[in-house]
C-alpha cells in the first residue's frame, strides 16, 4: 500500500487500503464471533457446583451459585464460593492459595469464632477456590464471585498483569547491567513473537504463521526477481509488477480461515456432548492411536445394581431384573444355599436349588412385580442376626440416600451406594429409619472416607447400648482388617482356609461380571468423642468379615458398537479400571475390548492382554517394551499405573487419549496427550487437569470427538493446500510471464495488481472457509490415524500443491499466449499495464482471459479439494447415480456452493462495467476469448482427475505390498484377532 500511494499509482493504493481495511474489519467480526463461541463452550466445563434445591441435588455452575444455596462438597472437589458449614464429616480444605498455609486445615461444623477472627482462623467456614482434601462436608454459601475473600484478592491484583520478562539477579537481590538488557532483548522478541504469532496459539496456528513469515520472504525475494529482470527500473509499472508478485504469495485469508474453522469445530463437538477446554486437543484427537479409558460410568451404565449377596453363614441372596433399579419393591428376591463358587454354570440358569423368599407365585423372573414392602422381610430377619449386621453395614456405611417424593422413588449419593441402599432397603433397613432426627436409634460420630490408596471406608456409630464400627471396600483391604468370620453357628476365627474359600466366592462373583466388595464391622467397648476421633488404623482392625455383595454395572448399549468402530479405526482400547480382574475381564470380553475367541490366542499374548496393577508396576521397562501387547485390561489400577501405562505407550511411539474423573486421574490425564474428564461424575481437579470434557461421561462420545478432530484435520489439509496451490498458480504466471516484453523493454502483466487482490479475496477467504465447513469423509473412521509429527504438510499435500499450482500457471500462461499469439498479432504495445488503448486491446483482452481462467480453476479446485483422492464426478463410493452423483455432492456443503456461485456471478461486473474494467482491474470485456476459457476449464478439470486418479492407482499398489492400511505391525498383530477388525 504504502509503495502504490509512494509512486502515484493511487488506484492500486486504494484497493489495496480497501482489502487491507475489509481484511481487518471481517477478520476481526469473525474472530470476536469465534471468541464468543469458545466462551461460552468454556463456561460449559467451568467448575460446577452440588447444590440441594427443593429437596433434590442438582449440579450447576458455580456462576450460578446464590446467597442461601445449601452446598455439598467432597474429596477432589474445588469449593465454589465461601461456605459456612453446617455439616462435616473429617472434613480439610488445602487453603494454601489463600492463607499460605502449607497442610490442610481441619474444619469444624458445630464451632462460632469472633466477627474479627481472621480467615485462617475461622474453622466453620470453606474459602472459594480451595480444595477439599478429605472427608466431606455441607454448607451455606454466604459470598459468591469478588465478594469472596480470594475474590477480595483478584480485586487487589487486577491490571497487574505483566508480559516483561524478570531481570535475572543473584541470590542477594542485585543484578548487572548486562541481565537488564537481556531481559529487555527477551521482553522484545516475546513482543514480536505476538505481533507475528509465531509464539501464541496452538501449534498449528504458530507453524501456519511461521509459513506465513516464510512465505512473506518468499515475496520479497520474487519482487526482487521482478525488478532484476527489468533491470532494477524505477518505473512506476515495474515496482507495481514487483508489488503485485509478492502479492501473489501472501495468503491472507490463512489464519483467519483457521480460527473460525477451529471455533465451528468446537460449537459442533459440544453438540456431541464433548466440550473442548484447549484447542491444542482439537489437533491432537485426530492422530489418538490409543484410548485408555475406565469402565465405570463410562463403558458401563454407572447405574450399579446389587444382583448378590453372599452372607457366610446364610447363603447368596439374588435380586432379579427390574425396570427401575433404585425402586426396592421391584424385582424378586431369592436365596440360593449353595455358595458362589460351588454354583456351577449349569445351577446358575436352572437355579434349582434355590428356595423363593417372596410368595409361591414369585420368581427371579417376575419382572416390576410390587409389593408394599419385600413379602416375608419381617419372618425373614427374626432370629437372623447375621443378615442384621450386614444390612447395618450396607445402610450405614453408606453415603447415599434413598426416599419417596410422590411416589416416586429417588436416590441421591455415589451409584455404589445407591445400589447397596436400595438393597438393604428390600428389607426395609434404610439408613433413614435407623438415622431420623425426631428419634434415631442410631448416631454417626465419625467417618473415614474412602482412599484410593486403602480403597476402604469405615464410619462409627452408636446406639443406646452399642457403638459400632462399620467398615466396606475392596475385599482384600478389607480382608487385612479382620480377624474372625461369621459362620452357622457363630462368630470363628478367620483362618488361611476360611481365606481361601471367600477369595473363590469373591472370584466366582466377580468371573459373572460383578463389583465386589466386602462388608465388615465390630463392636468397641467406649464412646467416642467426636472432638477427638480415634485413629484409622486403629479403628480398622481385628474386625468381624460379614459378607459380599456383589454389583453389576451393565455395559452402555452403544459401547460394544464405539469399541468396534475404534478397531476398525485402529485405535486400540484399553480398560484401565479399579475393579477385580474377573469383573474388568468379563466386561471387557461383552464390549469387544477382548476377542471372544480367547483360546485361539497364543499364551505369551494372552499373558499379556489381562493384568493387574501388581503385575504391571513390578515389570521393568524394558520388559513392559518387550510384551508382544501392552496391557488390553488392567485391574486394581493406581494412579502411579495409569501414568506408567501412558509412558509405555509413548515409547512405541503411541498418541494416548486418557479418561478420568476423581482427583487421582490428575496425573495421568495431565500426562496423556489428550485428557478426557467426564462432566457429570468428574470432579473439579479433574476436569482442570484435562484437554476435553465430556458432558455425557460416555464412551462413544470419544469417538465422537476423535472423528471430529479427523474431520477437522481433513479441513484444514484441503483449504492449506487450495490456498497454496493457488499462490503458487499466481507466483509462477507472473515469474514466467516476466518474459512477455513490450517495446519498451518492459514486463507486461499477464494479471494486474488489482486482479491478483481479487483473486486472493474472492477466490480464496470464503470458499476456503466452505472447505473448513466440509461434512466428514465416508471413510474418516475406517483408516488409520494420521502421523501428527508430519502434521498438515505431508508428502502428499506438498507435491499436490505444486502438480496443481504449476498446471494452473501453465494453462493460464497458454491462454494469454494464445490470445496474444494465437489469434493475435503478437503485439504487446507501450504502456499496457498502466492504461488502455487501442494499441493494448489485445494485452487487455489476454489478461482478462487469463483472469477468468486463474478465477475458474480457483473456484473449481475448492470443489475438486472435497476429497483429495476421489473424482470430482465419484466422490461417493458405491453410488450407481454415475451421471449426476455430482450436483448432490456440491449442493451438500452449501456455504461452499454459494461462495463458489458468488466468486462465478462477480467476474461479469468486473469485465463488462466501464472504467472499472480499463482504470481498476487494468483488463476489457471479451467475446470470442470465452471459448479459450471453456476449453482451459476442461483441461484443467482433465490434468486434476488425472492426477488424482495417478493418484489413487500409486496407493492401491502400495496397500497391497503393505498387506492393508495399518502399517504398525502391533496393531495388525491385535486386529487379526478380532472378526470386526479383519
Amino acid at each position: 500500500m504504502a509503495v502504490s500511494f509512494g509512486i502515484g499509482s493511487y488506484i492500486e493504493g486504494g484497493v489495496i487500503s480497501a482489502v487491507i481495511a475489509l481484511n481487518i474489519i471481517v477478520g476481526f467480526f469473525q474472530e470476536y464471533s469465534a471468541e464468543k463461541t469458545m466462551d461460552s463452550l468454556r463456561s460449559l466445563s467451568s467448575p460446577t457446583a452440588s447444590v440441594v434445591r427443593d429437596g433434590n441435588t442438582i449440579v450447576v455452575p458455580t456462576g450460578e451459585l446464590v446467597y442461601g444455596d445449601l452446598v455439598e462438597v467432597k474429596v477432589g472437589d474445588t469449593v465454589p464460593a465461601d461456605i459456612r458449614l453446617v455439616e462435616a464429616m473429617n472434613f480439610e480444605t488445602d487453603e494454601a492459595l489463600l492463607t499460605g498455609e502449607s497442610l490442610p486445615v481441619q474444619k469444624e461444623a458445630h464451632v462460632t469464632f469472633q466477627d474479627e477472627t481472621g480467615p485462617g482462623d475461622r474453622l466453620n467456614v470453606i474459602y472459594s477456590s480451595s480444595t477439599v482434601t478429605k472427608g466431606r462436608g455441607r454448607g451455606v454459601v454466604f459470598a459468591t464471585g469478588m465478594t469472596t475473600e480470594i475474590g477480595s484478592i483478584a480485586t487487589a491484583l487486577r491490571g497487574s498483569d505483566t508480559k516483561r520478562r524478570r531481570v535475572k539477579r543473584k541470590p542477594d537481590g542485585s543484578a548487572k547491567p548486562h541481565r537488564y538488557a537481556e531481559a529487555g532483548v527477551l521482553t522484545a522478541s516475546d513482543f514480536v513473537g505476538r505481533f507475528l504469532g509465531v509464539n501464541v496459539g496452538t501449534p498449528l496456528q504458530r507453524k501456519l504463521s511461521k509459513l506465513a513469515l516464510l512465505l512473506l520472504g518468499i515475496a520479497v525475494i520474487c519482487a526482487i526477481i521482478v525488478l532484476g529482470a527489468n533491470k532494477f527500473s524505477n518505473n512506476r509499472e515495474v515496482i507495481i509488477y514487483a508489488v503485485a508478485t509478492g502479492l501473489s504469495m501472501i495468503p491472507a485469508s490463512l489464519i483467519v480461515v483457521l480460527t473460525i474453522t477451529m471455533a465451528a469445530g468446537t460449537k459442533r463437538m459440544a453438540k456431541r456432548h464433548v466440550v473442548v477446554r484447549k484447542l491444542d486437543s482439537l489437533e491432537a484427537l485426530g492422530g489418538v492411536t490409543d484410548i485408555c479409558s475406565d469402565k465405570t460410568g463410562t463403558l458401563t451404565q454407572g447405574k450399579m445394581v446389587v444382583k448378590k449377596a453372599w452372607i457366610p453363614s446364610k447363603g447368596t441372596y439374588s435380586v432379579g431384573n427390574a425396570e427401575n433399579p433404585i425402586d426396592p419393591t421391584m424385582g424378586a428376591l431369592t436365596l440360593d444355599l449353595t455358595p458362589p463358587r460351588e454354583e456351577t454354570q449349569d445351577s446358575r440358569e436352572v437355579k434349582t436349588s434355590e428356595k423363593a423368599i417372596s410368595d409361591e407365585n414369585s420368581s427371579a423372573d417376575d419382572l416390576g412385580e410390587k409389593d408394599p414392602l419385600p413379602p416375608n422381610y419381617e419372618e425373614l430377619l427374626k432370629d437372623n442376626k447375621d443378615l442384621e449386621h450386614f444390612l447395618n453395614i450396607a445402610s450405614l456405611a453408606n453415603l447415599a440416600t434413598l426416599h419417596q417424593q410422590k411416589g416416586e422413588w429417588k436416590a441421591r449419593g455415589d451409584p455404589t451406594d445407591i445400589a447397596i441402599q436400595v438393597f438393604a432397603s428390600r428389607f426395609n433397613w434404610n439408613r433413614s429409619r435407623w438415622t431420623n432426627e425426631q428419634s434415631p436409634v442410631w448416631t454417626q460420630k465419625a467417618e473415614y472416607p474412602f482412599d484410593s490408596s486403602i480403597k476402604k471406608m469405615s464410619v462409627i456409630f452408636e446406639s443406646a447400648d452399642h457403638t459400632m464400627v462399620f467398615t466396606k471396600g475392596a475385599v482384600e483391604r478389607v480382608f487385612e482388617s479382620c480377624s474372625t468370620v461369621c459362620g452357622p453357628n457363630g462368630d470363628v476365627p478367620l483362618t488361611d482356609e476360611l481365606r481361601g474359600q471367600i477369595l473363590e466366592n469373591m472370584d466366582a462373583l466377580a468371573s459373572q461380571g460383578l463389583r465386589v466388595l466386602a462388608l465388615a464391622s465390630k463392636e468397641i467397648p467406649n464412646k467416642v468423642n467426636e472432638m477427638k476421633v480415634p485413629e484409622r488404623a486403629e479403628m480398622e482392625s481385628e474386625l468381624v468379615f460379614r459378607g459380599l455383595v456383589g454389583l453389576y454395572d451393565p455395559p452402555r448399549p452403544e459401547t460394544a458398537g464405539a469399541v468396534r468402530e475404534c478397531h476398525a479405526s485402529g485405535i486400540t482400547v484399553h480398560m484401565l479400571t479399579g475393579d477385580h480382574p474377573a469383573t474388568a475381564k468379563a466386561i471387557a470380553l461383552q464390549v469387544g475390548i477382548l476377542p471372544s475367541q480367547m483360546s485361539a490366542i497364543a499364551q505369551d499374548k494372552l499373558d499379556s492382554m489381562v493384568m493387574t496393577a501388581g503385575q504391571f508396576d513390578k515389570l521393568s521397562e524394558d520388559e513392559v517394551d518387550n510384551l508382544p501387547l501392552l496391557p488390553l485390561v488392567i485391574a486394581r489400577c493406581s494412579p502411579a499405573t495409569k501414568v506408567s501405562m501412558i509412558e509405555a505407550l509413548h515409547r512405541r511411539g503411541r498418541f494416548a487419549a486418557m479418561t478420568g474423573d476423581g482427583v487421582n486421574d490428575s496425573p495421568s490425564l495431565k500426562r496423556a496427550d489428550v485428557g478426557i474428564a467426564m462432566g457429570l461424575a468428574g470432579s473439579d481437579v479433574a476436569k482442570d487437569a484435562s484437554d476435553i470434557v465430556l458432558t455425557d461421561d460416555n464412551f462413544a462420545s470419544i469417538l465422537n470427538a476423535v472423528e471430529e478432530g479427523r474431520r477437522m484435520f481433513d479441513n484444514i489439509q484441503k483449504f492449506i493446500l487450495h490456498l497454496l496451490a493457488e499462490n503458487i498458480a499466481q507466483a509462477c504466471t507472473l515469474l514466467i510471464g516476466l518474459a512477455f516484453k513490450d517495446q519498451s523493454k518492459l514486463s507486461v502483466f499477464p494479471l494486474a495488481p488489482v486482479e491478483i487482490l481479487w483473486v486472493i479475496m474472492i477466490t480464496s477467504g470464503m470458499p476456503d472457509m466452505g472447505l473448513g465447513f466440509e461434512a466428514p469423509a465416508a471413510n474418516i473412521m475406517s483408516r488409520p490415524p494420521h502421523p501428527l509429527k508430519v502434521g498438515v504438510f505431508t508428502l502428499e499435500v506438498m507435491v499436490d500443491m505444486l502438480v496443481y499450482g504449476l498446471w494452473m500457471a501453465a494453462l493460464c500462461l497458454s491462454a494469454f499466449s494464445l490470445v496474444i499469439f494465437g489469434w493475435g498479432d503478437g503485439n504487446l504495445g507501450s504502456g499496457c499495464n498502466n492504461s488502455y488503448s487501442e494499441a493494448c486491446d489485445g494485452v487487455f483482452r489476454a489478461r482478462a482471459t487469463t483472469f477468468v481462467c486463474l478465477t475458474w480453476f480457483a473456484l473449481f479446485l475448492a470443489w475438486e479439494m472435497v476429497d483429495m483422492r476421489r473424482s470430482f464426478f465419484r466422490m461417493k463410493p458405491g453410488s450407481k447415480k454415475y451421471f449426476t452423483q455430482w450436483m448432490h455432492d456440491v449442493w451438500g456443503n452449501q456455504f461452499l456452493f454459494w461462495a463458489i456461485i458468488a466468486g462465478f456471478v462477480t467476474i461479469f461486473p468486473t469485465l463488462y462495467i466501464p472504467v472499472i474494467n480499463h482504470k481498476v482491474f487494468k483488463h476489457t470485456g471479451i467475446s470470442w476469448e470465452w471459448g479459450i476459457v471453456f476449453v482451459e476449464a476442461i483441461l484443467f478439470f482433465a490434468g486434476v482427475e488425472t492426477w488424482k486418479w495417478t493418484k489413487r492407482f500409486y496407493f492401491r499398489i502400495q496397500m497391497r505390498k503393505r498387506g492393508g492400511h495399518i502399517e504398525d505391525l502391533e496393531k495388525k498383530a491385535f486386529a487379526a484377532y478380532f472378526d470386526q477388525a479383519q
